[in-house]
């Protein structure tokens, strides 16, 4: 009886281990510890097969090599079902402690923690695979079995019991320590991964799932540890070393209490552990892969005073003019020689009269590469001029009048300007299960799209990866007919280019499954659309009715004021040698605008907007979404998309008194 359902339960675990990997965090967390039990449960079983018999003093010695042989075959048997997931694991964990390690070089403490975690887990992986090796030649001596398995289960520090004991520790921490610091490993993690919120984007996985990962990997060890030393002690009796009964019941209540202790932890570390997912600067810029930028929004111009009124006089100075338009171009001086802007002269200033003005490729967005002041002042960067400079000198009327070139600033739409975002909502596949999984900027048509990468939700938090894909993007154009302005698209001018800063986060029990912009006065202003989801069965609740489209609402006048982004004479933010850092919370917002005038000459519109794909590795449905900056000092930075993965902790029971009876919502 025994046999057949030890054979059972092993043919279940056999198919829970082998469904395809990466499908979600929880369902890696959830496997493992369904796995402590069905360890548990098996060991047990294995046991009862073991005691049928008095195996040394009424069986002859064929029949006991037999049994040794079936109980090390039922040994190799669970360790396989083990190694199904210790690729996804033990290996992402080593692979997540070194690159927490690279974050925590000032924490001593949790670098030598981790280094001893590792260490653990090494050693206790290392002794699993040479039990494993004996057990699966037939013609390994009884005597290096023998001295194997009392290696195994001997008290001391260096013994698999004394490892496991050391790694429970260095978990969980001391409780006696605790007033001096001494925390576990886990909590010490939490605390670093919080810190460098800032800086943690590499790993492409929340704080929360870095942590899971851990956990699992940690568990299986465990579980490799657990198992060596029952089925040592069960070839001990079969050899006739002794009974080791008891010495298997007091294991399996202290395997019992480490479970509870370490689940319980995890729940806390989950509960607090930040669920943000967002993408570090590239190693290098890539137009169209990396970014996508708003053209010729604000873009720095010279323009002469005779150009910027009716009457063509020079009566004024640089500074009255704040708002104008060209109105003509006299005598065919240097206006001639420029591209005219068609569009509103803004906050002209007086630099100096004269100046020499390299200008850009006709190909490029920018009217000029550099502006040299003959006092000294260089707009852009000097460097060689394809095209030749060109001499501008302003001059004077009669004697009383100067007419002088301004620097102003041209708010003008035209084929080179490309700033519109689309305002059509994008949503994922609902009648197919699908929610969002991924966002990114990406410009189609002239147009700045935030397109959606969906996936099949499944049970218990996990995405079907063969149905992941980026959703096309809406396929229209600015001219085409029936397209509105305000309906269809936003174009942003002078008056109307902010964009709210915020995070947006669903209640629990619902995920993201649609986004939008929207024009909230003068804003841009992000919405999700969110449906609640039965966790274990992974459907969506009627979509259809239940969805409901989520916001912040602030503006600049609510009670809850949105304060700016203030960016400090930015320039060109590709230009920087330093990866940017986020520097926004939610409720903020940031006004598109021109590169500084000695950076830049004011030529590029910034902020730039980051086109690589937020994803989260493996994949998971979300619960929230939201806009922030990154940037640095003196650079325009980038607007970016950002993940909030969904909230799994509240689906982690703490443990029951019984490894047996621990159960997953």
């Amino acid at each position: 009886m025994y046999p057949q359902k030890w054979l059972i339960r092993l043919v279940a675990l056999t198919v829970l281990l082998s469904a395809k990997p990466s499908t979600a965090i929880i369902e890696d967390v959830i496997d493992v510890i369904r796995l402590g039990k069905e360890v548990a449960s098996s060991v047990l079983e294995t046991w009862h097969f073991v005691e049928q018999t008095n195996l040394v003093n009424e069986v002859e010695v064929p029949f006991l090599k037999q049994k040794q042989k079936k109980i090390l075959t039922r040994m190799t048997d669970l360790s396989r079902q083990i190694a199904l997931v210790e690729d996804k694991t033990v290996n992402v964990a080593h692979w997540t402690i070194e690159s927490i390690t690279e974050r925590v070089q000032m924490n001593t403490q949790l670098q030598l923690g981790l280094k001893d975690l590792s260490d653990l887990m090494n050693s206790i992986s290392i002794q699993h695979t040479l039990m494993n090796k004996f057990a699966m030649h037939d013609d390994v001596e009884p005597t290096t079995l023998d001295s194997f398995a009392e290696w195994t289960v001997a008290p001391n520090n260096l013994a698999i019991q004394g490892l496991l004991d050391r790694l429970h520790l260095l978990i969980i921490g001391s409780p006696d320590l605790a007033s001096i610091g001494n925390s576990g490993v886990l909590y010490q993690i939490a605390d670093s991964l919080e810190e460098a919120s800032s800086q943690v984007c590499s790993t492409r996985q929340s704080a929360q799932q870095v942590l899971y990962q851990l956990y699992s990997a940690i568990s299986i060890t465990e579980l490799k540890g657990y198992a060596m030393m029952q089925f040592s002690w069960m070839l001990l009796k079969s050899l006739g070393k002794g009974n080791y009964s008891r010495e298997s019941i007091l294991m399996r209540e202290r395997f019992t209490e480490r479970t509870q202790k370490t689940q319980i932890l995890l729940k806390k570390v989950m509960e607090r552990a930040d669920r943000h997912v967002w993408r570090c600067d590239p190693a290098h810029h890539v137009e169209h892969e990396t970014y996508e930028t708003v053209t010729r929004l604000l873009q720095g111009y010279i323009e002469n005073e005779v150009d910027m009124n009716n009457d063509g006089t020079c009566r004024e100075n640089c500074a009255a003019y704040q708002f104008a338009e060209n109105m003509g171009c006299y005598k065919d001086m240097f206006c001639s020689r420029q591209p005219k802007c068609t569009g509103k002269l803004l906050n002209c200033q007086f630099v100096d009269a004269d100046m020499w003005v390299c200008p850009a490729k006709q190909s490029s967005m920018r009217r000029y590469e550099y502006i040299e002041y003959e006092n000294g002042r260089i707009l852009g960067k000097k460097g060689s001029c394809s095209r030749g400079t060109t001499k501008v000198d302003s001059w004077w009327r009669w004697l009383f009048w100067h007419c002088s070139y301004c620097f102003c600033v041209c708010d003008e739409q035209s084929s080179k300007s490309d700033r519109f975002f689309n305002l059509r909502e994008t949503v994922s596949n609902v009648t197919a299960n699908r929610v969002i999984t991924g966002l990114r900027f990406r410009k189609f048509n002239r147009i700045i799209h935030l397109q959606i990468q969906e996936g099949e939700l499944g049970p218990r938090g996990s995405i079907n990866t063969s149905t992941l894909q980026w959703k096309p993007m809406s396929d229209y154009k600015i001219l085409d007919k029936g397209i509105k302005n305000g309906v269809d698209y936003h174009t942003l001018t002078w008056d109307k280019r902010s964009i709210d800063l915020d995070d947006l986060i669903a209640p629990s029990s619902h995920v993201v499954t649609g986004i939008r912009f929207r024009k909230v006065g003068t804003h841009l202003n992000l919405e999700i659309r969110i449906t609640e989801v039965d966790f274990v069965s992974g459907l969506l609740m009627d979509p259809h009715t239940t969805s409901v489209w989520i916001s912040n609402d602030n503006t600049v006048q609510s009670t809850e004021k949105r304060t700016e982004i203030v960016l400090n004479r930015p320039d060109v933010p590709t230009n920087s040698r330093v990866k940017s850092k986020p520097d926004s919370t939610t409720n903020q917002y940031i006004d598109f605008t021109h590169t500084d005038m000695d950076a830049d000459a004011a030529q590029t519109t910034i902020p730039y907007l980051d086109a690589q794909d937020v994803i989260s590795i493996p994949p998971c449905p979300i619960s929230g979404a939201g806009i922030y900056h990154k940037g640095l000092s003196m650079y325009g930075g980038f607007v970016a998309p950002k993940l909030i993965t969904y909230d799994y902790s509240p689906h982690i029971d703490i443990p029951q008194p019984s490894v047996a009876d621990v159960e997953v919502r």
